[in-house]
């Protein structure tokens, strides 16, 4: 199975490839102003897919480790809970009065 995986991620690549080379033409943008940048179309096509995947690949590896972060506060208090025995309970603060 890891054949086949490794296959497809080649046959993919190549793909790409040859698809890059075929259209490695100029393109150029309009910036502001009277600026203009030459690019490569493939280039262009790669920088506009890391501008489009980036922000949510940022935003679900934040949550990824967010909720790892909470799971693993779980699991020590879980831990903590374990050490002090099946007939102990926490202790809670009292509340405290402001005048």
């Amino acid at each position: 199975m890891h054949f086949l995986r490794t296959l497809f991620w080649v046959v993919i690549a190549v793909f790409l490839a040859i698809i890059a080379t075929r259209n490695w033409h100029d393109v150029t943008l309009n910036l502001w102003g009277d600026i203009q940048a030459d690019i490569k179309l493939p280039v262009l096509l790669f920088l506009l897919f890391l501008l489009g995947f980036l922000p949510p690949f940022l935003v679900l590896r934040a949550q990824l480790w967010r909720l790892r972060r909470r799971l693993d506060n779980a699991e020590r208090q879980q831990v903590a809970e374990r050490q002090q025995g099946p007939g102990a309970r926490p202790v809670e603060a009292e509340p405290s009065i402001v005048s």
